[in-house]
């Protein structure tokens, strides 16, 4: 019969507190290994979370949550938080519909104090809850756990200098798991760390310096030795930049050993100020497939245990790996060509493009504000930028393409993937918005291909083209319609028509053009005999193709992006220029946020496939037909 395991035992934190270090160090072992099964068979990102289980278990062994607050940066380390946060049977679910979810979910938990899943917004956020709890009179700790790769982003350092300015009391966990521990520096800075954060130390020194400063020897002795102090810091001691924005700094402090943690944040939660209290730790710690290749497990697919390879796919090339070929043979023949990535250079297909071309490449970090405007920049000196993100991400750069990329004309390409929706992830990464926000922009052209063949002629247009440009294209498999040999420059703001047809006309545009062709089968099946419009740009859209749609008794817009404002929007007002009464029936993504699932699932959840789509349009036509049988029948339209 086998033990019962520690992990079973922990429903709460507070579980956490009577147990000695072996249990603790058993507990750890456990929880890798619930996290190396769970993430092998749900996928989710397993390498960060591996890093983080000692940290995580020192750290709320030092709290009382949920009185006290985590705001997780990203979220995505917040799996072993979860595990003891009492959801800890259903972990199995994970990233699944209804599941327990792969960011912090303020709804699924009281320990999940606010939703993250984008980079650098942490401190801003527990600056607040501060703020508030002063406001309020509350005495709980607030506590910003932080990873270094977000603090790349500039929103961070603007918290934290306003942090050093209001001087609240707050630790801001920096997280380091690149930077290795020098042992003589770590032990010094260490030693340093915890003199200053010593309440002991603090009060004598504060007395020493009060009693000192009365006399003017005194005063010359206190400004001497703060002067010899500061220096012996600067050079020795790590984490100056944090000392001069206004926090205190302690570390760095070895994240793998769950009392040094535990030390650190209690001795942080007695300063009256804000504490950095820098832990290193090891990327993927315990799963040797993760720790040899922390990136590749960073976010993963289902993978097996033994091999660490992802399980199988449907074997067709992926639109990123479009991209990431298309793009390489592009700039092998025009060397104007740049690529710019934010911190993401594999997640969007430029880490070939990256090493055949280091002096044409730039990952800035978590940073696409800047990333935009280095792009404009590049632009205005001659070359042509290829500004590869997540859709979801390119939200946090609005501004810089409005004011600093499409105000002035330049020539930028904005390669978006992960457009639509992303499943797993779940609202924080859907690409829900760009087509809707894109559309906005005065002068900015917007592609989205049908499939991987056209993903390439579309960056082949754009970069024979002028102005900016966006192309949105999904995450995962294409068509399997392969690569064109020659990739071809299309004529812009023209739709393609698939199919000419009667009584309904279908405007599909990206991976919703094959959902709508499979939906038009269906029809057919039905007795209808649908049109059927590739959209290709929504801007310039084709109002020719908008015309000729309008000669149908129902226009059907198909879009893997929000009911507001894309291109069910975009038909419409074509169509109330051209003065046409034909109804439109918009098929897209409801005004909500959409949860976390596996795609087709969340398709279906939301009409979006080809099943769906034949009935919503069966169901408009019944409403139609009827209306003509009323009129016909002298009655007004649209009652009975």
């Amino acid at each position: 019969m086998c033990a019962e395991r520690i992990l079973d035992r922990i429903d709460s934190p507070a579980d956490l507190k009577d147990l000695d270090v072996v249990q603790l160090e058993q507990l750890a072992q456990e929880i890798r290994q619930e996290l190396v099964s769970t993430v092998a068979d749900t996928g989710g990102h397993l390498a960060p979370n591996l890093g983080v289980v000692e940290l995580t278990l020192g750290l709320h062994r030092a709290l009382d949550c949920p009185d006290d607050k985590i705001v997780w940066d990203v979220g995505h380390q917040s799996y072993v938080h979860k595990l003891i946060t009492g959801r800890r049977d259903r972990f199995s679910t994970l990233r699944t519909y209804g599941g327990v979810c792969g960011f912090p979910k303020r709804t699924e938990s009281p320990y999940d104090v606010h939703d993250t899943g984008h980079a650098s917004t942490s401190i801003s956020v527990a600056l607040g809850l501060a703020c508030a709890r002063d406001t309020v009179g509350g005495r709980e700790t607030v506590v910003a756990f932080i990873g270094d790769g977000s603090l790349t982003g500039g929103m961070a350092f603007e918290a934290l200098n306003h942090l050093g300015h209001l001087q609240k009391r707050m630790i801001v966990l920096l997280n380091d798991n690149e930077m290795s521990i020098s042992a003589n520096v770590g032990a010094l800075s260490g030693y340093l760390a915890r003199v200053r954060l010593d309440r002991r130390y603090r009060r004598l020194r504060d007395d020493v310096e009060s009693a000192l400063g009365r006399t003017k020897l005194g005063a010359a002795m206190v400004a001497a030795g703060e002067a010899a102090k500061e220096s012996v810091k600067q050079l020795l001691v790590p984490g100056m930049l944090f000392e001069e924005l206004g926090l205190k700094y302690v570390g760095p402090i070895d994240g793998h050993d769950v009392a040094q943690v535990e030390r650190a944040i209690r001795l942080a939660k007695d300063v009256d100020g804000p504490v950095l209290v820098h832990v290193v730790t090891r990327k993927g710690l315990g799963y040797s497939h993760a720790e040899d290749h922390p990136d590749t497990f960073h976010g993963i697919s289902p993978f097996s245990i033994e091999s660490g390879k992802v399980n199988g796919s449907s074997g067709h090339m992926s639109y990123t790996e479009a991209f990431g070929r298309a793009l390489l043979a592009e700039a092998e023949s025009d060397n104007r060509i740049v690529a710019i990535t934010a911190a993401m250079p594999s997640g969007t297909g430029l880490a070939g493009f990256a090493e055949q071309y280091p002096e044409r490449f730039f990952d800035v970090g978590i940073a696409e504000e800047h990333a935009v405007g280095l792009a404009a920049g590049l632009a205005a000196g001659g070359c042509v930028p290829i500004v590869a993100m997540y859709s979801t991400f390119m939200q946090r750069a609005y501004d810089q393409l409005i004011m600093d990329v499409a105000l002035q004309g330049h020539h930028v390409i904005f390669c978006l993937d992960r457009a639509g929706l992303v499943g797993e992830d779940g609202p924080t990464h859907h690409g829900v918005f760009d087509l809707s926000f894109l559309r906005t922009v005065p002068g900015l052209s917007i592609m989205a291909p049908a499939d991987e063949s056209e993903l390439v002629n579309m960056l082949h247009t754009a970069v024979h083209s002028s102005g900016p440009v966006a192309i949105r294209y999904p995450r995962g498999s294409g068509e399997g319609t392969g690569l064109p040999a020659e990739p071809i420059v299309l004529e812009a703001g023209r739709a393609e028509v698939r199919r000419t047809g009667s009584e309904v006309a279908i405007l599909g545009i990206g991976r919703m053009v094959g959902v709508a062709e499979r939906a038009a089968d269906l029809l057919a099946e039905d007795g209808i005999k649908p049109s059927l419009v590739n959209v290709r740009w929504l801007k310039p859209l084709d109002l020719e193709a908008v015309s000729w749609a309008a000669e149908h008794s129902l226009i059907v817009t198909v879009e893997e992006n929000t009911t507001v404002g894309g291109l069910g929007g975009a038909v419409l007002e074509a169509l109330a220029d051209l003065g046409s009464a034909t109804p439109v029936l918009r098929l897209a993504v409801p005004d909500c946020f959409v949860t976390h699932g596996a795609t087709d699932t969340l398709l279906a959840e939301i009409g979006l496939t080809p099943e769906a789509v034949r009935g919503a349009i069966l169901g408009r036509l019944m409403g139609i037909r009827g209306g003509d049988e009323e009129r016909s029948d002298g009655r007004t339209p649209g009652r009975r």
